[in-house]
């Protein structure tokens, strides 16, 4: 669980997301609580519940990318889900309870690549061996019988003199010899390995298939589980076949390291610790909420609306879902929401739905000064993306301060004039702008491309006053 102060928590997000201050505050809150509640007595742990978060905002704001660098910074089971895709119990879709399913199946991997990161020293010193094995198979030295005492006798020719001269060796001195030989020829083989001098090589590796028939379940929703079960059942029922494929050392090296990896890991281990996070640290952001809000004056039947939000009530609660694993508790599991609210408000949702997220934030409206700040200041800016992407092609592409000043202008008047889609309007105009040099980049190595406001607004200004055009095209 990370263990990030809220400012640092802050100072992380203010890397790549511009302005939203208080969004960012109360996600760096809640992420710390989660930390926090770890330390309390465990006779009180259970009784503090997680403070669920609504964020309210136009598109084109920040919401998904808050949650997207969340994700990064949590180190705890995260999944980030339209509300959107999921239908009432009853009708055909998915329902609410897979998004818990689909946390813990993410928990599963998280904690089997971790496992995998912690044998990975030992699986890699396996796998070595095993390759060399392939490389040079070992040879059988014939035990001798322990009545026999019979000796080797081996005539050989002196290279001085001529003269034959016998040896008598016994056959276990014998083996020994050869035993020595096949070592010596090993340690060789082991450092050409390392050099990576046998990288052309190719071995006979025997892979294990499962012969897994096609099994396809059409259902209802709360049935999806349904499939993956009776799928397992079939893969346990299924002998595993094995064929044998020729493959070069280092991918062969690769397939190895993952086998002996499997090996290791205790699975029993692995899922508990995995629906242990779940249950103490699991995020759920939950985009798109204000989709499953009905409208005002409206009579459309409520399949992925109202339905939703009551089915989705115990749910963010608290209550215990079952999943391949096991139960799953959700009463701790820290909920994030957010929606555009466009021709909608939070205050349209059910009222119960309501209470389960005390936390509101409202995002602000991205404006010129906004726009010039994200073109430049983010560690992924926009400008930076372009500059790079030309690099490739041997092309050094300068925008000048003034053509910032002036992209920002145009995104922010046409966002007035139109729809206001917020910072996505950036990838637009910018697009428009560069589509020449993208074009013709290839051709243009050694090139110097440099772009002022003058060039900005000779390559959009028509465009934006032509509304007709502006509207398909920015």
């Amino acid at each position: 669980m990370s263990i990030l102060t809220p400012k640092e928590i802050v100072i992380e997000l203010d890397k790549y997301i511009v302005g939203q201050d208080d969004a960012k505050r109360a996600v760096a809150i809640a992420l710390r609580n989660r930390w926090r509640r770890q330390q309390v007595d465990p006779v009180l742990r259970d009784e503090i519940a997680p403070k669920n978060i609504i964020m309210i905002g136009p598109t084109g704001v920040g919401k998904t990318e808050i949650a997207r660098r969340l994700a990064k910074l949590a180190k705890a089971p995260f999944i980030k889900l339209e509300a959107s895709k999921f239908t009432e119990v009853g009708y055909v879709g998915r329902d609410v309870e897979s998004m818990i399913r689909d946390l813990t199946e993410l928990a599963v991997t998280m904690v089997k690549q971790e496992e995998t990161e912690s044998v990975q020293a030992k699986a890699k010193d396996i796998a070595e061996e095993c390759l060399l094995d392939l490389l040079l198979p070992p040879v059988k030295v014939p035990e001798p019988e322990p009545e026999s005492e019979d000796d080797v006798i081996e005539v050989t020719i002196d290279d001085n003199s001529g003269e034959l001269e016998l040896s008598q060796t016994s056959a276990v001195e014998q083996g020994q010899q050869v035993e020595a030989r096949q070592q010596k020829t090993r340690e060789k083989l082991r450092k050409l390995f390392r050099k990576g001098k046998l990288d052309d090589r190719s071995v006979d590796l025997e892979i294990t298939q499962q012969a897994t028939p096609v099994v396809e379940i059409f259902s209802a929703g709360g049935f999806e589980e349904m499939d993956i079960n009776i799928k397992d059942m079939f893969e346990n029922l299924m002998p595993k076949q094995t064929k044998k494929k020729k493959v070069k050392v280092p991918e062969a090296y690769d397939i190895l390291i993952e086998r002996e990896a499997q090996r290791m890991i205790d699975m029993d281990k692995v899922v508990n610790e995995a629906r242990c996070r779940v249950e103490q640290n699991g995020i759920v952001f939950l985009d798109e909420i204000d989709k499953v809000v009905a409208r005002e004056g409206t009579s459309t039947p409520d399949v992925s609306r109202e339905g939703v939000q009551r089915d989705l009530l115990p749910i963010v609660e608290g209550s215990s879902v079952n999943t391949k694993y096991g139960i799953i508790k959700t009463d701790h599991i820290l909920f994030i929401a957010a929606g555009a609210f466009h021709g909608t408000k939070p205050s349209d949702l059910i009222p119960e739905m309501q209470g389960r997220f005390p936390i509101r934030v409202e995002l602000d409206s991205l404006g010129r000064d906004d726009f010039i700040r994200i073109l430049q200041e983010p560690e992924n800016a926009l400008i930076h993306q372009y500059v790079e992407l030309m690099k490739t092609e041997g092309v050094t592409l300068k925008i000048g301060k003034d053509a910032i000043e002036q992209l920002a202008e145009i995104a922010c008047l046409v966002n007035e004039k139109h729809e206001n889609i917020g910072a996505r309007r950036l990838h637009t105009v910018l697009e428009c702008l560069l589509d020449e040099v993208s074009f013709n980049a290839s051709e243009m190595a050694g090139v110097t491309v440099n772009i002022d406001a003058d060039e900005v607004r000779r390559k959009l200004d028509d465009i934006v006053e032509d509304e007709d055009l502006s509207r398909y095209i920015l």
